[in-house]
C-alpha cells in the first residue's frame, strides 16, 4: 500500500548530526509516512547510515542517491518529484538536523486535514513566550530581513520563508509547481512560493497558504549556511523577484 504521506529530507555530510532513530520512530508511529532521503553526494559516513535506515525499516524509509553534490535546492526538486511518482496525498520536506522536531509534522498535516482550500503548510519560527525558539541573535536578525524581503518579491505577507519544515498536497496545482527545474541553488523555499502565487495569484496564495508558529525551533551547530552563501541567498532572491515581474 502506498504512503499518504512522503516526507523528503536532503542530506549532505550528515553523518554527525542525524538522529536517525528519531525517523525510525516517526515511520513506526505513523504507518501512513514514508521517508525519502536524498543523499546529495554525501563524502562522510551519511550513505551507509541511510542504507541501514532504509534496510531496517520495511519499506517505510527509502533513499535517492546523486552522484555528485548538486546542492540544496536541486536535492529536494529531485526528492519531491520522486516522492510524487508515489502518488501520495501530501509531500514535503523537512531538515535532516531536526531544527523543526518531527513532533511538529501532525499538527501541520492536521491543518491540511481541517481544510480543504489549504494546498501549503510551512511551520514558523516565531519567538513568543511559551514557545522554545533557540536561535542566536544574529540569525535571527539577518533572518527577518530576509523575511521580510522576500515578502515584498513574491507579493504576500508571509513570516518565514526558510523554515525547513513544509507540506504541500500532492494536487495538479503543485504538480505544475514543482514540474520545471529550479533556478536557484539555495532558495528552493521561496521559488516554490514565487511558482504558486504566479499560478493563482497573491489573494488566492494568501488563502491557500498557512504558517503555523512552531512550539519548538533549536538552531543545530554545522549549519551549511555560511556569510558567502548567504550573499548568494540574495542575489537569487533577487532573480526571484525579477521572475514575478515578467
Amino acid at each position: 500500500m502506498s504512503a499518504r504521506l512522503v516526507l523528503v529530507v536532503p542530506c549532505f555530510n550528515e553523518a554527525s548530526r542525524l538522529d536517525a532513530e528519531a525517523f525510525v520512530q516517526l515511520t513506526t508511529e505513523r504507518r501512513d509516512a514514508h521517508v525519502l532521503f536524498v543523499d546529495d553526494g554525501s563524502a562522510d559516513g551519511t550513505p551507509a547510515i541511510l542504507a541501514g535506515l532504509a534496510a531496517r525499516s520495511g519499506g517505510a524509509i527509502s533513499v535517492l542517491t546523486l552522484p555528485r553534490n548538486i546542492g540544496k535546492t536541486l536535492a529536494i526538486h529531485r526528492g519531491l518529484l520522486a516522492a510524487l511518482d508515489q502518488q501520495p496525498e501530501i509531500v514535503g520536506y523537512w531538515d535532516a538536523d531536526l531544527a523543526t522536531p518531527l513532533s511538529a509534522l501532525g499538527e501541520l498535516v492536521a491543518v491540511l486535514d481541517a481544510n480543504a482550500g489549504v494546498d501549503i503548510v510551512m511551520g514558523a519560527r516565531v519567538k513568543m513566550l511559551g514557545r522554545r525558539i533557540s536561535r542566536s541573535a544574529l540569525r535571527h536578525y539577518v533572518g527577518r530581513v530576509f523575511a521580510t524581503t522576500a515578502s515584498v518579491a513574491l507579493g504576500i505577507g508571509v513570516y518565514d520563508t526558510q523554515c525547513g519544515a513544509k507540506l504541500f498536497r500532492a494536487n495538479d496545482v503543485m504538480r505544475r509547481t514543482l514540474a520545471r527545474p529550479f533556478a536557484t541553488r539555495w532558495l528552493v523555499d521561496v521559488e516554490i512560493l514565487a511558482r504558486y502565487v504566479r499560478a493563482i495569484g497573491p489573494a488566492a496564495a494568501e488563502r491557500s497558504i498557512v504558517e503555523v508558529p512552531l512550539h519548538t525551533w533549536t538552531d543545530v551547530p554545522g549549519s551549511k549556511m555560511t556569510v558567502w552563501r548567504g550573499v548568494q541567498a540574495i542575489w537569487d532572491l533577487l532573480a526571484v523577484a525579477r521572475q514575478r515581474t515578467k
